[in-house]
């Protein structure tokens, strides 16, 4: 079970750097470059963006009233969403430190520059820029919570989990009692070394004596 487990992340990794690869591909095709963590076009390809970019009034012309209802509903959500992200962020800032949990880092979630695109009207980079906020959220919820899932409770479910988290796959088997707390403990170890080790070493390692982590946001 345990090399299955260590082949599938092989593949998950091999998968990631496919992206990668494909991103820089990407780049190169549609003409821009990373400078400081930003995407930056080139004079041919902001040219050619301003003849593409849609006016306000053609998109509110082209607006279908179904959208025009549902919007204050899209918006509304807003507010919920940015308590949970104060919250969780609380949350990971004072329990995260207690269990000597490596921080999540956020800005590595929660990415908004779409906005930036220069073909896009204001509209569309406010729909744009609140879509990468919120999607982002979620995404830097859902690791604070798998960190605390394999802190608690590393056990598998007994049915199956619709794409489940990165590291429901190294969890216990559900059913398998022996030897529980003592392997909850290694679950700990893993976790609390994850950014001191290579997840791929496979040798157990005592709770990690590394100072305490910060928050790079």
């Amino acid at each position: 079970m345990n090399q299955t487990i260590e082949s599938l992340k092989s593949r998950l990794r091999s998968v990631e750097r496919d992206l990668e690869a494909r991103l820089i591909k990407s780049r190169r095709q549609f003409e821009y470059s990373l400078v400081n963590g930003k995407a930056v076009f080139t004079r041919a390809a902001r040219k050619r963006h301003a003849e593409l970019k849609k006016s306000l009034v053609a998109t509110l012309a082209d607006a279908r009233v179904r959208n025009l209802i549902a919007a204050p509903f899209i918006y509304a959500v807003f507010f919920p969403i940015a308590v949970l992200d104060v919250f969780v962020s609380m949350y990971q800032a004072i329990c995260f430190r207690l269990w000597r949990i490596p921080l999540v880092r956020r800005s590595e979630y929660v990415i908004v520059d779409r906005h930036r695109l220069p073909y896009l009207n204001a509209i569309q980079k406010l729909n744009c820029a609140y879509c990468g906020y919120a999607n982002g959220v979620m995404s830097y919820v859902s690791e604070v919570a798998a960190r605390t899932e394999q802190y608690w409770c590393p056990i598998k479910h007994a049915l199956s989990v619709k794409q489940p988290h990165g590291r429901y796959l190294s969890f216990i088997e559900y059913g398998d009692a022996n030897d529980l707390q003592n392997r909850i403990g290694e679950q700990r170890d893993a976790l609390c070394c994850d950014d001191q080790q290579d997840t791929s070493n496979t040798k157990r390692t005592p709770i990690c004596e590394a100072p305490l982590p910060t928050a790079a946001d």
